[in-house]
């Protein structure tokens, strides 16, 4: 199999983690294949030697999870079926697009795991909004860990607040030299700003250049499946590095759908260009603006 392709597979990986694609066989080239809505279902996909100037093939479930409703694992495996055969171009790699598209009908049919999990939000809220902080800008009235193990405050940069069917979205970002300093600086958050840490999801993504060329990236979708690495490959489009995105989100018991990730990513953006941290804003920043925790 071509260099290119095992490179698309860690790169696939990376963005939505490490059991997206797992090699069931190498020759024929077999993988199971899970959507990041759907983690309870994985689907056998297979390449050929000749991918991506000869299309992948869906051959049908490989695993169902048993709380599932019947004929669920039959009913993805043709939806990313047609999926593949709408957008697949001979020459271009499709696994990205194949993951972002057949995501899209799965949530525009409310089927993904994320919708189920509003709903019972809604559900449990008995149909009243969740209450939503009046002014997201305060520092909170104390720490939730004594500060004493904390560093000084990040150079945290916010974006604009959005809302959005009630639901309430911010992001801030800031420049990180290690992985130890993205962790300080995530801590230092969730204990000195009460609000942010009652939040409904803290979406993270950090990319970062170590020394003698190691490069580093995480993310954690802290309950909001797939939002991570949506944030992360935003990330790598801008060309970011050595800084990080924590996108705040308190859920106002209206379901979203796929607009939450339109927005996670537009503030998420908003952020990293008010702080100069993308390189075509260069170090002027473009109306670099430090904002209150």
């Amino acid at each position: 199999m071509r260099e290119e392709f095992q490179d698309e597979i860690l790169s696939i990986n990376s963005i939505y983690g490490g059991d997206t694609l797992t090699r069931l066989s190498k020759e024929p080239a077999i993988y199971a294949f899970i959507l990041p809505t759907q983690p309870d279902i994985s689907v056998r996909i297979e390449f050929p030697p000749t991918y991506p100037d000869a299309p992948p093939s869906i051959l049908g479930t490989q695993h169902v999870g048993d709380n599932l409703a019947k004929g669920d694992g039959a009913f993805l495996v043709e939806l990313v079926r047609e999926t593949l055969a709408e957008m697949y171009m001979p020459g271009a790699p499709c696994i990205y697009d194949l993951i972002e598209e057949s995501d899209s009908k799965v949530q525009q049919l409310g089927l993904d795991q994320s919708s189920k999990d509003e709903k019972q939000q809604a559900a449990q809220a008995d149909g009243q909004p969740a209450q939503i902080p009046s002014d997201l800008h305060t520092p909170s009235d104390g720490p939730s860990q004594s500060l004493d193990q904390l560093d000084e405050e990040p150079p945290w940069i916010l974006s604009d607040v959005v809302t959005e069917k009630k639901s309430v979205f911010i992001a801030r970002a800031a420049p990180v030299k290690s992985i130890e300093a993205a962790k300080q600086y995530l801590a230092h958050l969730l204990a000195t700003d009460k609000k942010v840490a009652k939040a409904t999801h803290n979406i993270t993504a950090w990319r970062i250049r170590g020394e003698h060329g190691v490069q580093f990236q995480d993310c954690d979708d802290d309950g909001e499946t797939a939002a991570g690495g949506r944030v992360l490959h935003l990330l790598e489009l801008m060309g970011v590095w050595d800084a990080m995105v924590v996108v705040t989100r308190w859920y106002g018991g209206v379901q979203l759908g796929p607009d939450r990730f339109r927005i996670i990513n537009q503030t998420a953006r908003d952020a990293l260009m008010r702080g100069g941290l993308a390189p075509e804003t260069g170090k002027e920043g473009g109306g670099k603006k430090k904002g209150k925790r």
